[in-house]
């Protein structure tokens, strides 16, 4: 996909990040990682993201990423296919480069390692990542990497093919600013943990979509709910949030890094041989993984074939 056309998907529906899986040794597990993108891909999704975060791409090497993009192209059907990227801007242009080789239709500029920088700094850095590939490029607000309005207008001069504003801030305010400032230049989309617990505040500031941790492991449940919410039906996403996304959200926050852990046990419990999370983050103990299989019973896989 052209730039545009990635811009275009990105705004059309439901998004996810498909975890990485890993075997016994922790390398790449490829076959399972495909056969759970060709099971998302069967469900109402235009983009999955290869690689992002809820892909664990703090602990990949920065060789593994294209192997994983080219899998899930391969995998993936007609459903396109975005490249998580970070790190350094050296190393984030590398990393782009070979997403796109890999066949990536876009990329996700995630936060720099460790240190804050600067508003020019940033600007520095998303400009010149954006330059040194031809697909489109979403920047990723949060953490240590937060571009404020006026920086994003002049990188979207600048930089034809960013195409997309994903937030993690969860400062309303802020991305008010930039939907106001930036209109239909940019497509946005949502970010925060555990994504639909915020849908409802993030719709009414211009973010039309958002991207979808659970969709890994209860594709359909997630669908549902992106369905009420665009179409007005509070009553669905309200018995949706207090029957399945706030019980999760109390598991996801039993411990640090869950949000990612809890997503890569959904997957497992689902019956696909994802792995284990790689370290730094730890799995969830055996109990809480019998209350996650708990809260997901009624969302098996098996029972909807």
């Amino acid at each position: 996909m052209n730039p545009q056309e990635i811009k275009q998907a990105l705004g059309s529906g439901l998004l996810s990040f498909p975890v990485t899986h890993f075997d016994s040794a922790g390398a790449f597990q490829r076959d399972s990682y495909q056969a759970h993108v060709e099971w998302l891909s069967g469900f109402d999704a235009p983009v999955l993201f290869a690689a992002g975060g809820t892909g664990e791409f703090f602990s990949l090497k920065p060789s593994e990423v294209p192997e994983i993009v080219r899998a899930a192209k391969e995998a993936a059907g007609n459903t396109a296919i975005v490249s998580g990227c970070g790190y350094g801007t050296e190393t984030a242009i590398e990393i782009a480069q070979g997403a796109q080789k890999a066949g990536a239709d876009g990329i996700l500029l995630l936060p720099h390692y460790l240190i804050d920088a600067p508003q020019e700094g940033l600007y520095a850095h998303v400009k010149r990542v954006c330059q040194s590939i031809d697909i489109g490029v979403m920047v990723y607000n949060r953490d240590n990497s937060v571009i404020l309005p006026d920086v994003l207008a002049r990188l979207c001069d600048e930089c034809p093919n960013l195409v997309g504003f994903k937030d993690g801030t969860g400062d309303i305010g802020l991305v008010r600013q930039v939907t106001a400032r930036m209109g239909d230049r940019l497509t946005y989309l949502g970010g925060m943990p555990t994504a639909e617990l915020f849908a409802e505040a993030y719709l009414a500031a211009g973010f039309t979509t958002y991207s979808s941790a659970v969709f890994n492991f209860v594709p359909a449940l997630a669908v549902e709910f992106y369905g009420a919410l665009r179409g007005g039906d509070r009553a669905t996403c309200e018995r949706l949030l207090n029957g399945f996304f706030y019980p999760f959200m109390a598991i996801r926050n039993r411990g640090k890094g869950y949000a990612v852990s809890a997503v890569k046990a959904g997957v497992r419990l689902q019956g696909f041989a994802a792995g284990r999370v790689r370290s730094p983050l730890v799995d969830l103990s055996a109990e809480e993984e019998r209350m996650l299989d708990a809260l997901i019973a009624p969302y098996r896989r098996d029972k909807a074939a």
